[in-house]
């Protein structure tokens, strides 16, 4: 794949992600929609959690979409979507769709970085040249 694919690629990726994070998990906690306390309370969370992690997840997200820190979002990213997962794992919710959903995002958030960063290609090599 030539260099301009790979980041028109990358970017495609990561606006998918940034988009999927802020529409269906972090403007649902920025905006006290009552899905989240009630999806909250399912998972064991208690009461007023929902906002704090959606600035927490806010501020991972613009790290990540800033050139300059995005490895360092991603890392932090991928910590709370970690969480998320364990979360999952605790109360017992199905493996592929609930338990690994956190891993999924993780990989596409990974993958638009790695295909728009040459950097990180070299750090991280598919193949050895």
């Amino acid at each position: 794949m030539s260099a301009r694919a790979m980041l028109w690629t990358g970017r495609g990726l990561t606006a998918l992600f940034a988009l999927f994070m802020l529409g269906a998990s972090i403007a649902p906690k920025l905006l006290h929609l009552p899905v989240v306390e009630e999806t909250m309370a399912q998972l064991g969370w208690p009461s007023g959690y929902g906002l704090m992690i959606g600035v927490i997840e806010l501020t991972c997200l613009v790290l990540y979409l800033i050139p300059r820190t995005s490895v360092l979002g991603a890392v932090l990213m991928m910590g709370l979507l970690g969480g998320a997962m364990a979360t999952q794992v605790r109360v017992g919710n199905p493996l592929f769709s609930h338990i690994l959903f956190s891993l999924y995002l993780g990989l596409v958030m990974w993958g638009g970085l790695w295909l728009r960063n040459p950097r990180l290609r070299t750090v991280f090599p598919l193949m050895r040249p």
